[in-house]
């Protein structure tokens, strides 16, 4: 019998919200510590608007999944592997930037990619859930309590997932697209197992965001400058897109078949890509630039990151624009603070959610019938 999704409103914003705790797993996209615990902080300028010095983020100030913690009134998440005063009472973020769907291995991607992988992800909240409910359970003191998770929590929290740029960016980089399109299943295959796996440990509430439009990377159209006739009506690599929205047409079907399949669980497709795309789309209408122009760094002459130095001549600097809030990409490859606001406000009005329920003026309840 298949589930239905019914959604309750809440009676007003003053309720306690939906969600104890939000579990994230994915990329640089949301990405709040992972690689900066693990291989050296992220530099400044990023965090230099929103937190005024580096936050871990690949961003200038705040990524979408801070946006989703602030409209249900939860703290920012702390990665997982912070290890100095972190408090995972309210969830933990697993994502990590450079990570992919696919277990990273060098025949399949080679050297450089982030080896903390999407099951690598399971695998530490999988450990986290283990020991916290441990010492939850032995804890003798309030105080002991308040930086942990509550284990009935762990069935109640929003597990939210934003992966699989990075697994498509890299063959894109490698492979003709026909070719890339053809490893999609493999990919989504490895999703779907993620999905199931939080699944068996008691997740129910799943909040899935496809990948965005790759083609519109102001890094992409630099680097790959759109041959005549494969540049859409925005500038954009409309075959890179393309791979893009094959990918999201099959996460989509996974996600269909999950939801008959795991029927006491609530899974909502995000379409991300649609609201980057409009946003991309009318870039002008919303007061920004043109959305192939970049905040910080120097994709175009030197290659240079965003917190990175090129002399030439003896002077130049990968400096940051006067005026970030007029930009939609910050770097190049990731988007602005103020682009991340747009687009996380109008997922989470439901706009691109299938099926469509706000967080939290919504709250999902699974039935079966």
């Amino acid at each position: 019998m298949r589930g239905i999704v019914l959604v309750v409103p809440f009676l007003s914003s003053s309720n306690a919200c939906s969600f104890p705790a939000i579990y994230n797993f994915g990329d640089s996209n949301s990405d709040t510590g992972a690689v900066s615990a693990a291989f050296g902080r992220v530099p400044f300028p990023n965090g230099k608007t929103f937190f005024g010095k580096p936050s871990g983020r690949f961003c200038v100030g705040r990524l979408i999944i801070d946006f989703i913690a602030e409209r249900l009134g939860l703290p920012f998440l702390n990665a997982y592997l912070d290890s100095l005063q972190p408090n995972f009472q309210h969830g933990a973020n697993f994502a990590a930037s450079g990570s992919t769907i696919q277990p990273v291995d060098g025949k399949l991607f080679g050297a450089g990619f982030n080896p903390l992988s999407l099951n690598i992800q399971l695998s530490q909240f999988e450990q986290l859930k283990e020991r916290s409910t441990e010492l939850y359970n032995q804890a003798k003191t309030s105080q002991i309590k308040s930086n942990l998770p509550r284990p009935e929590d762990f069935s109640k929290a929003l597990y939210t997932l934003d992966s699989g740029q990075n697994d498509l960016q890299f063959w894109l980089e490698s492979m003709r697209e026909e070719q890339v399109k053809a490893s999609i299943p493999n990919i989504i295959d490895h999703f779907a197992l993620a999905i199931e796996k939080l699944y068996q440990e008691g997740a129910r509430k799943f909040w899935i965001h496809n990948t965005g439009p790759i083609g519109c990377l102001p890094s992409m159209v630099i680097k790959y400058p759109p041959k005549p006739g494969n540049a859409d009506q925005n500038g954009c690599i409309r075959p890179f897109n393309e791979v893009a929205q094959e990918f999201n047409k099959q996460l989509r079907d996974t996600v269909s078949r999950l939801r008959a399949q795991l029927h006491d669980a609530v899974l909502i497709y995000v379409d991300i890509y649609s609201a980057k795309f409009t946003l991309i789309t009318e870039a002008k209408k919303h007061g920004f630039v043109s959305p192939f122009e970049y905040c910080c760094g120097n994709w175009r002459e030197h290659d240079a990151k965003c917190w990175e130095k090129v002399i030439v001549n003896g002077t130049f600097g990968a400096a940051i624009c006067n005026d970030p809030s007029k930009y939609i990409s910050w770097d190049g490859i990731h988007y602005t603070e103020y682009a991340n606001h747009w687009i996380a406000n109008g997922i989470m009005d439901g706009s691109f959610s299938d099926p469509p329920g706000s967080i939290p003026n919504a709250y999902f309840i699974s039935h079966s019938v």
